[in-house]
């Protein structure tokens, strides 16, 4: 049988174990042929190339997140939180209002894991509806703050001039104030048994803190190369405020934000603790450690189930603002 004629080499065609591709410079390199082939298939949306695509912070930050386990222990804790505290009823079958003297201080029994306060109330109970006020507190101060403090804070570093100073001045006075002090001051005329009164007394002290981070963020913002830019091709100060500096200038209010609402929690059980936050009836932790306090050598679980309530609370909001803080600062990393 007659051999195959031999094939005259081509550079420039792909042998049985490799392949010669132009460099581009009129010459050529070898490759593989998985190399090879890798070039010849065009690259999908879907499909994962040599480069990946860049991130952006907020992505990133997420990529972070998912994978810190301060981060997932602290959302978990924050998310049973609020769902006990829109229906305590899941865990929770009594009514913290309802009290039996006849079981005044008397220690945890079947169906009563907490056992029973002064007044005769379930401290279970109690303990469970309890975080419904706190989280509300929270919540809405800090979101109350976050909005004024970011808005005056935001608008006096974009555009400078006589309103940066009035609103830097103004603040320095509410810094002034003791938060103690003041709460027992401006509570102590307030009749109303809501959270609102509590609500906006934290706002009124709170948003100066969050104007500050505001300020500072949006000036560092605004000198960045995309805003001057933006600024030479004819964009107003509404677009480049809304478009370019603030989900810029955002991160650090956030951050500050949410480690703030841990100690917003903290403060209302201080100012209910002393008489002039929440009152009865509303359900706090601080009102019953209020009430817990005198009696903490004759019956100690009255005052240990809440308080330790609160602090895990407080404890996670910071654990939560601390990896947020870590995810959104590349510095951090």
């Amino acid at each position: 049988m007659p051999e195959p004629e031999p094939q005259p080499y081509d550079p420039l065609k792909p042998g049985e174990n490799g392949a010669i591709a132009p460099t581009g410079q009129g010459g050529a390199m070898d490759l593989a042929l998985e190399e090879a082939e890798s070039l010849e298939q065009p690259l999908t949306p879907g499909s994962a190339g040599p480069r990946e695509r860049a991130r952006s912070l907020w992505s990133d930050a997420w990529h972070q997140l998912r994978r810190n386990p301060v981060f997932l222990v602290s959302a978990l804790l924050i998310l049973f939180l609020v769902v006990i505290s829109i229906w305590p009823q899941l865990i929770a079958s009594g009514d913290p209002l309802h009290c039996e003297l006849s079981k005044s201080q008397q220690g945890p029994a079947p169906g009563h894991p907490f056992g029973y306060d002064t007044q005769g109330c379930d401290v279970y109970t109690r303990t469970v509806y309890g975080a419904r006020a706190s989280i509300t507190v929270g919540i809405c101060a800090t979101l109350g703050a976050a909005l004024l403090g970011s808005a005056l804070g935001g608008l006096a570093g974009f555009f400078g001039g006589w309103g940066d100073a009035l609103l830097s001045r103004v603040a320095d006075i509410f810094f002034g104030i003791p938060v103690v002090l003041g709460g027992l001051v401006f509570l102590s005329v307030v009749t109303s048994t809501t959270v609102w009164p509590v609500v906006g007394f934290i706002v009124l002290l709170g948003w100066p803190q969050l104007a500050r981070i505001a300020r500072g963020s949006v000036i560092t913002a605004k000198q960045n190369d995309y805003v001057q830019a933006a600024r030479a091709l004819g964009a107003g100060n509404a677009r480049m405020l809304l478009r370019h500096v603030a989900p810029n200038a955002v991160a650090p209010v956030i951050v500050v934000a949410t480690i703030a609402l841990g100690t917003y929690i903290a403060l209302e059980a201080t100012l209910s603790f002393l008489g002039v936050g929440l009152r009865p009836p509303t359900v706090s932790w601080g009102i019953d450690i209020s009430n817990a306090a005198p009696q903490i050598r004759n019956a100690p679980h009255m005052l240990l189930w809440p308080a330790g309530a609160l602090s895990l609370t407080v404890l996670a909001f910071i654990m939560l603002g601390d990896a947020v803080r870590d995810a959104l600062d590349p510095k951090l990393r």
